[in-house]
Parts: C-alpha cells; sequence; structure tokens
C-alpha cells in the first residue's frame, strides 16, 4: 500500500462508498468481496496520472461533503441501458444532468477505449473471453457491458477530472498505447503472473 498510497486511498473510498449502495433484490455478493473489487479498482488506479489521481479523490472528498455517493450514482447511470424505463422515471430527475456538449465528449472516449478492448480481446483471445461483453447492444438484466459501466462512470466525473481523463486518453492513444492491455496487465500481475503471455497461456 505504501507503494502506491493516493491509488490505495482511492479504492478504500469507493469501498466505503460501495458499502452504502443500495442494490434491487438486497445486498449484492460482490459487496462483500474486497479481494476482487480491490484488484478490479486498483488495477485501474494504477494507470493513471497523479494529477487525474488527485482530482478524482476530490470529486469523492466533495460527494461526501454533499451527501452523494459516486459508486452509487455510476450504477444508477449505468441503468439508461439495463433499465431504461426506471431509470427515466425514478433515477433520472435526482443525479446530475450532463450536457449535450459532455455527453459527446464522453462518447469519444467510450470509442477509443472501446476499440483498445477490441485490440486487447485480438491479441489475448481467451484473457478476452473473461472480461464483460463490450458493447452497450450486448447488455441484458443480469450482464452490464463494458461500455455500458464506462458510460456510467465517466459520467460520475466532475468536469475537471473528466477533462483530464480524457486527455490521458488522448495521450495514450497518441504514444500508441493501448489502456485496456496496460489496466489487465496490473490484474493479471496482481493475480501472481509474470505478465499477459503467459497469463493468456494458462487460461
Amino acid at each position: 500500500m505504501n507503494e502506491h498510497p493516493l491509488a490505495e486511498r482511492i479504492v478504500l473510498h469507493e469501498w466505503r462508498q460501495f458499502q452504502e449502495t443500495d442494490n434491487e433484490g438486497g445486498r449484492a455478493a460482490c459487496q462483500g468481496n474486497w479481494p476482487m473489487f480491490h484488484e478490479m479498482r486498483i488495477s485501474q488506479f494504477l494507470t493513471w496520472p497523479q494529477d487525474l489521481l488527485r482530482s478524482y479523490a476530490a470529486d469523492l472528498d466533495t460527494a461526501d461533503a454533499l451527501g452523494r455517493n459516486l459508486v452509487t450514482e455510476k450504477y444508477a447511470r449505468m441503468m439508461a441501458s439495463t433499465a431504461p424505463e426506471e431509470f427515466h422515471r425514478s433515477i433520472e430527475p435526482h443525479i446530475p444532468k450532463l450536457s449535450p456538449e459532455r455527453i459527446a465528449d464522453q462518447e469519444r472516449v467510450i470509442a477509443r477505449q472501446l476499440a483498445w478492448a477490441d485490440a486487447f480481446r485480438t491479441r489475448y483471445p481467451k484473457l478476452g473471453r473473461a472480461m464483460r461483453v463490450l458493447r452497450t447492444a450486448e447488455d441484458t438484466d443480469r450482464d452490464t457491458s463494458f461500455e455500458t459501466y464506462l458510460r456510467g462512470e465517466l459520467g460520475t466525473y466532475s468536469p475537471a477530472t473528466f477533462s483530464r481523463y480524457a486527455a490521458f486518453t488522448e495521450s495514450l492513444q497518441g504514444a500508441g498505447r493501448n489502456l485496456t492491455e496496460e489496466t489487465i496487465r496490473n490484474t493479471v500481475r496482481l493475480a501472481g503472473f509474470p505478465g499477459l503471455d503467459e497469463a493468456e497461456a494458462l487460461q
């Protein structure tokens, strides 16, 4: 934990908010699985630059001060796809509205990340099969896609954090890097594999 203190603090903060997230039908099993939650979230945050981590940490602190829960809001925003009638009736009026410009900017980031996820699945098909389904069109009441999840998460970021995140993904694209690959490389290393090739071979 001492090696990446800010990233670890963010994961703990999200975990606390996750514990306060109500799930239709009762508490979800994943809300009791700290090791899995930690592995998934820290794998993402270890790819982020420090200025982006600081900005998102501030978002979480601000949310607490305002009585908001960003993890709850993330899952609520996903329901625009997975339960649209309930979303429009019971949720949309109670969460911050995004401008058309912000939505368009988010969709550009999402398209970039979908391309990375597609490329990763082509290169590492066995690891790719363990991922979420990719696209919102594949959502069901039991499976939420990578696209829908990402759209929900990006929608919770403050303007400052989203601007930094968009710039971060643009810089990766310019450098020929793949964020999905870098995130899952962190995941497999946390699971004890030397790297992606070794993890793929053992699937």
